[in-house]
């Protein structure tokens, strides 16, 4: 017999109140033959995902299935299960290797990502495993099928409602237009060994994190760089995202401010003064802000609910903090972000916000 496993896996707060829901169907007809869940206490993302998946696994070889196609929203995962990833992170081992053991057991097992709006009833079910392990709600009673679970709890103070994405705003390592103070917008200059070794120092700190969903970059070569020390400790793949761009400086590009000023006094102090007055030949801070703004609803629209890092550059990182912060073009200039500094900002789903952190650096040492 053939089966299809949906499994699936939730925690509110990563690490947080976690629980996962698996489905197994039979892969002819599709008919549901099993269900499980359970909240499992305190736990990440991650845990949560593979609990879901030895559950679904292990319900598959009660039924006395011979051949699994596995099928999870989590690419981590999913490549791990698949061979094509390690499992660095010591409390992913053991649940790799349990689920190993139990896919042992069958003739043939196949793992597939699919996206999250193809595995809602997995979600569904992790989802109402969390809310009866929270007190809340009356479990498989209240399941309506192909329908989203209720949001979580607001948080305490802000009211906001749902689960955040949660942006980590990570600038890119030192250039040599970084060390002289010059404008480097559209540029491309490589790190230099100190800022190859920021970006080291900085992944070697996020490789801590549990649960990262993804890796985004600015497609400039500085980012890129900075964002492939950053995939390689998560053992994720590095998205470009063409949004994440720094500011295009147009003819001020690789210049110093003195010699923008020097250049283009009226132009320059106009703007310094007026976000809608564009660099000559370049663009101006507000159509930064909605690049970005585009950007991050981009990432929000695949990620929602989860965490990313962002591998940028000032202007994008401190657009990313305004809309965290609801606050004015003033921010631009009077905010200071050191390179390879991280920061946090979360977005709620009900259009909530709230940063986390601002320009840390205390990875560089």
């Amino acid at each position: 017999m053939k089966v299809v496993v949906e499994a699936d896996g939730g925690s509110r707060g990563n690490p947080g109140p976690a629980g996962y829901g698996a489905v197994v169907r039979d892969a002819a007809t599709g008919e549901v033959l099993v269900e499980r869940s359970e909240g499992i206490g305190v736990a990440t993302n991650n845990v949560a995902e593979y609990r879901g998946l030895i559950a679904g696994l292990r319900a598959a070889a009660e039924l006395g299935a011979s051949a699994v196609v596995a099928r999870m929203d989590s690419k981590l995962v999913v490549e791990q299960m698949s061979g094509r990833w390690q499992v660095k992170h010591p409390s992913m081992q053991p649940l790799a290797r349990e689920a190993r053991e139990v896919a042992s057991g069958f003739a043939s097992v196949s793992y597939e990502w699919i996206p999250r709006e193809r595995n809602k009833a997995a979600d569904l079910l992790a989802n109402e495993a969390m809310d009866v392990q929270a007190g809340r709600g009356g479990g498989r009673a209240r399941r309506v099928p192909g329908v989203a679970s209720a949001v979580s709890p607001p948080s305490s103070w802000t009211g906001a409602v749902g689960e955040p994405t949660r942006l980590y705003l990570l600038r890119h390592g030192q250039t040599e237009l970084s060390v002289a103070r010059r404008y480097s917008g559209r540029g491309n200059p490589p790190l230099t060994d100190v800022g190859r070794q920021q970006a080291e120092a900085a992944a070697a700190r996020l490789a801590k994190l549990d649960g990262v969903a993804a890796v985004v970059s600015s497609p400039l070569g500085r980012a890129v760089e900075t964002a492939a020390a950053v995939g390689r400790g998560l053992g994720v793949d590095v998205e470009v995202l063409d949004g994440l761009v720094e500011t295009d400086f147009g003819g001020w590009e690789g210049l110093t401010f003195a010699e923008a000023a020097e250049r283009d006094p009226e132009l320059h102090g106009r703007w310094l003064g007026d976000p809608s007055v564009a660099a000559p030949g370049g663009e101006s801070f507000d159509v930064v802000h909605r690049r970005v703004r585009r950007a991050r609803d981009e990432v929000i629209t695949r990620f929602g609910g989860r965490d990313v890092v962002v591998v940028s550059h000032v202007t994008p990182i401190k657009s990313l903090l305004r809309m965290g912060l609801d606050a004015g073009p003033s921010l631009l200039f009077r905010l200071h972000l050191d390179l390879a500094s991280l920061s946090v900002v979360e977005f709620y789903p009900d259009g909530h916000a709230s940063v986390r952190l601002v320009n840390d650096t205390s990875h560089l040492g």
